[in-house]
């Protein structure tokens, strides 16, 4: 059984080899004073028939993956999850190119995702209930987010102690732990994954749906730079960059799959505790507390267990995966 598991592992990392160095190997050009590669060549070395839908939408598919890109636009769609790009796809001549930066860090961990080493577990899980104490959060009406994060939090750590992991919380109560405290908390427990909770909010109540954030990638921008507090440059959750978008899709996926709600995507950031912690992290927005419909769901005890065993889900889908 060792014997095979090794085999299983070895020929996982020759593909993600194979693919990394397939997509090195094409030739690139400069586009806007950034590096992009034809689209058409990446999909005929990834096995997938590329064809133009709309004027501005091409996809790409086989018997396994739809992928679905839009010109001049950071959204693209990977198996039914949207995804935010760190660089546009581009047009020119009526050909299509995309950032060698968004195979490797958004298209590849999702298509070949990364495995971990023979033996490595996915045990461990640190919950970071958003906001706390002194900071409510956003708030709508008398409501506010710090006690809905921490109500999930708590859900979601029975939930996982059921499917025998190994839980740690970054707050228990009504307190405030600041944000390096947080990734402090994450990295001396040695958390195999990292998971923040928040609710949205948005001045305009019509803004509803789920979302994931990940780390952005080193030299790229983010999807949201609010609270960044920091430039392009590499840190610790770049160590991280493939299994931090594996961890995002899955659980985007398992959520909008999950929940009557719309798919606001997976997005990237650099908020402090996705910058400073050592493994695999996303936040999630479950929501938008200023939806005068989504709002009354999340303050309900029986819909964020659904979006608890959602996000367990994820979890298992993400672990099964990368110790495959």
């Amino acid at each position: 059984m060792k014997f095979a598991t090794c085999v299983i592992a070895l020929w996982a990392a020759f593909f993600a080899v194979l693919n990394s160095s397939t997509a090195a190997r094409l030739d690139r050009i400069q586009l806007y004073g950034k590096e992009y590669l034809r689209l058409s060549d990446w999909a005929a070395s990834r096995g997938l028939d590329l064809r133009w839908t709309r004027k501005e939408e091409v996809q790409l598919t086989n018997a396994r993956t739809r992928l679905v890109f839009n010109v001049d636009s950071r959204k693209a769609e990977a198996n039914g999850v949207t995804i935010s790009l760190s660089l546009p796809v581009a047009a020119r001549n009526g050909l299509c190119y995309i950032s060698p930066l968004d195979l490797h860090t958004a298209l590849n961990p999702v298509l070949s995702p990364p495995r971990n080493p023979p033996g490595k577990i996915v045990k461990t899980i640190c919950l970071d209930a958003g906001h706390g104490g002194k900071d409510p959060g956003n708030l709508n009406g008398r409501h506010q987010e710090k006690r809905y994060t921490l109500l999930l939090a708590e859900e979601l750590r029975e939930l996982l102690l059921e499917a025998n992991f190994k839980v740690v919380m970054t707050r228990t109560t009504d307190r405030y732990p600041d944000l390096p405290a947080r990734a402090q908390t994450a990295n001396r427990s040695a958390a195999d994954v990292f998971i923040s909770l928040h609710f949205n909010a948005a001045d305009a109540p019509s803004a509803k749906g789920v979302e994931v954030y990940c780390m952005t990638p080193a030299g790229a921008s983010s999807t949201n730079a609010r609270g960044e507090g920091a430039g392009a440059g590499s840190f610790p959750g770049n160590r991280n960059d493939q299994k931090n978008m594996l961890l995002a899709y899955s659980v985007q996926r398992t959520l909008i799959r999950s929940l009557p709600t719309e798919d606001r995507g997976v997005h990237r950031a650099r908020f402090q505790v996705l910058r400073e912690v050592e493994m695999p992290a996303i936040l999630i927005e479950g929501g938008f507390m200023s939806h005068p419909v989504e709002g009354k769901k999340l303050a309900d005890w029986a819909y964020r267990r659904q979006m608890a065993k959602a996000i367990v889900q994820g979890i298992l889908a993400y672990k099964k995966t990368v110790e495959s």
